[in-house]
């Protein structure tokens, strides 16, 4: 699996609260970040499109 990098500009407040509830889950940051991923409805896209998603389409 190829990897991408995602970088998230957040409160010092905000990342400790992540940092802590991974703590508690035994798992990493990217870990509870890409189950949280997995959890959203999926769309019918094309999975090679270069065309970025709108950030907050509609439904």
């Amino acid at each position: 699996m190829k990897t991408t990098r995602l970088n998230v500009r957040m409160s010092e407040r905000r990342l400790n609260k992540i940092r802590q509830y991974a703590a508690n889950k035994d798992k990493t940051v990217t870990q509870i970040v890409e189950d949280w991923i997995d959890r959203l409805p999926n769309k019918e896209i094309d999975k090679n499109s270069t065309v970025p998603l709108p950030v907050n389409p509609a439904d």
